[in-house]
């Protein structure tokens, strides 16, 4: 069975969706170019959104609350997806374009180097995976998986103290515990894209509709889009000391 941490990309997937004649079916280069269509849109929300920052601050949250409503339409209606996803694509890169100025402004510099660093990381395990000097085995699989939902698990409780003014101690601040915190989450966020990787790959081979080139591609993006989120957490919080 295939496993992905990312729950956009859940195990059955293709078993629900079935398959289409081999003139309309899932490839892995549609899904790569599919997914660069989708970074580009971030990038120019993210564009848009850092040259007025202040502007986009104060519609953060319904950003946020409608971007998680457009990706929960996608996973359910997965044939939705050449149109939603370029839809999350772009409200994701508005968040992303406003929260990385508000971080850059802080902590100069920090912005770049998380792009390169997430893109480092994708290219670094993209390679991996294709030489085969990652295998996701079974038991890897269900170690992220789980990792991935303790995460989230955690993210909740904190959000749900928040809104009571409370939040979990430490993770949130620059000592060792809440690096080493942040560092743990970006290694399992790295992981869940080997895993993205193997989904996509075992797609491809299982003949799923076309359409699921779009899904691949937006299960890939929430990915990267996470990576990137932590990446510039933990630089932010190693520029505090």
């Amino acid at each position: 069975m295939m496993r992905s941490g990312n729950p956009a990309l859940k195990g059955d997937v293709f078993a629900r969706v079935g398959t289409w004649d081999s003139s309309g079916v899932m490839s892995i280069q549609g899904t790569a170019n599919k997914t660069f269509v989708l970074l580009m849109l971030v990038v120019i929300g993210a564009y848009l959104a850092w040259a007025n920052p202040e502007r986009l601050l104060p519609f953060i949250w319904p950003l946020v609350i409608g971007g998680f409503i457009v990706a929960l339409v996608t996973i359910f209606k997965k044939e939705w997806s050449p149109l939603t996803s370029p839809i999350y694509a772009l409200i994701e890169g508005l968040i992303l374009g406003a929260i990385s100025a508000v971080f850059e402004r802080s902590y100069p510099g920090v912005v770049v180097q998380a792009v390169a660093l997430t893109f480092g990381v994708l290219f670094s395990l993209l390679l991996a995976y294709k030489s085969r000097l990652i295998q996701p085995s079974e038991n890897f699989k269900l170690g992220v998986v789980a990792a991935t939902g303790g995460i989230a698990v955690v993210y909740f409780i904190d959000i749900i103290m928040g809104l009571f003014g409370r939040r979990i101690p430490f993770i949130h601040e620059n000592g060792m515990v809440g690096i080493g915190f942040s560092i743990f989450i970006v290694i399992i966020a790295s992981l869940n894209l080997v895993l993205d990787f193997d989904f996509i790959e075992q797609g491809a081979e299982s003949g799923a509709p076309k359409y699921m080139e779009w899904y691949g591609a937006f299960g890939l993006m929430v990915t990267l889009i996470w990576l990137y989120l932590e990446i510039i957490r933990l630089l932010a919080k190693t520029r505090r000391r």
